[in-house]
């Protein structure tokens, strides 16, 4: 099974300032804000959801594609990529803009300042599915993740009009989008992603039930952090798969994104749901364990794979 991913690609720009922000805010003069801070760490990570979600997916033995836009230094985190086994010849490398950047400063109390660059994933708009995924005949599932809104917006019609499966991933998106773009997104998708409050937000934004939109769309998957995951679907009933114990909770940055690597494996091994999306648990529970979105041990998830069916699930 092939799969192409279309979403963000981005790096994160993480600095810890020793201080407390608010010891240096005056109430008198929050209409004209003049700080600078100096930091004691920077970490430089690599990012993006669909950069993520085609690292795990190539960790875990596939070699997906990945269709996003990035800027002219993206030189050294394609290597990286390519290394772990995705393809990255679809990527539109701009001419102009630099690749999308998250610079965050968080202090003592963990509060943070932060600024997203969008630069390159603005780009992501002009990227035209027939072109980028030729030859078409090789593609079985496209996911939509989070990027520039009009890309997601316009791979989704694409992906209706080619008649390729895709997979909605609206995520942190949401937020931007009206109830019309919403239910673009969404609907007739095979899969469709959410975290517990995105199901709640794109209820209310497309203003359609829960049993409407299972009338729209194959397999809901919502993950539930710490509680593991439902998946749904019409006429069926709700399925509940544990999420993966852990004992070391070093960063939640890309959790979400490992599970839907790992699900999409399972589902490329041609698995039931809810065995893909106990492969996702395990991923993500990896990837929780692990500081940075890129740098988790797949071991446990990689046998996992390998490993016979259960009775009863094939």
């Amino acid at each position: 099974m092939r799969i192409a991913v279309t979403g963000s690609i981005a790096t994160d720009h993480l600095m810890t300032y020793p201080g407390r922000f608010v010891d240096q805010l005056l109430p008198d003069q929050l209409d004209r804000v003049s700080l600078s801070f100096l930091a004691d760490d920077l970490e430089v990570r690599r990012g993006g959801v669909a950069a993520n979600i085609a690292f795990g997916l190539g960790a875990l033995g596939l070699t997906p594609l990945l269709v996003a836009a990035a800027g002219a230094d993206f030189a050294e985190y394609d290597e990286w990529l390519r290394a772990h086994g995705v393809d990255t010849g679809p990527v539109r490398i701009s001419a102009t803009r630099h690749t999308a950047r998250f610079v965050c400063t968080t202090d003592a109390d963990q509060n943070q300042l932060a600024t997203f660059y969008s630069g390159a994933m603005s780009e992501a708009r002009e990227i035209e599915l027939a072109t980028a995924l030729a030859p078409l005949a090789d593609i079985d599932l496209v996911v939509i993740a989070p990027n520039d809104p009009e890309a997601m917006l316009r791979h989704t019609k694409e992906c209706r009009g080619l008649g390729l499966p895709f997979a909605a991933d609206p995520s942190q998106q949401l937020a931007r989008l009206s109830g019309s773009q919403a239910r673009s997104l969404v609907d007739g998708a095979r899969y469709l992603f959410t975290n517990e409050y995105e199901a709640s937000l794109l209820l209310r934004l497309t203003e359609w039930s829960r049993a409407e939109v299972l009338d729209r769309v194959g397999t809901w998957i919502t993950t539930h952090g710490a509680d593991g995951v439902t998946l749904e679907r019409a006429d069926a009933p709700q399925e509940h798969v544990p999420a993966v114990p852990t004992t070391t909770e070093a960063d939640p940055t890309g959790v979400g994104d490992a599970f839907r690597a790992g699900f999409l494996a399972g589902i490329a091994r041609e698995w039931p749901a809810a065995r893909a999306a106990g492969l996702g648990c395990v991923l993500a529970t990896a990837a929780l364990e692990t500081v940075g979105t890129q740098h988790y041990d797949a071991s446990a998830a990689q046998r996992a794979l390998l490993a016979p069916a259960p009775a009863g699930t094939v």
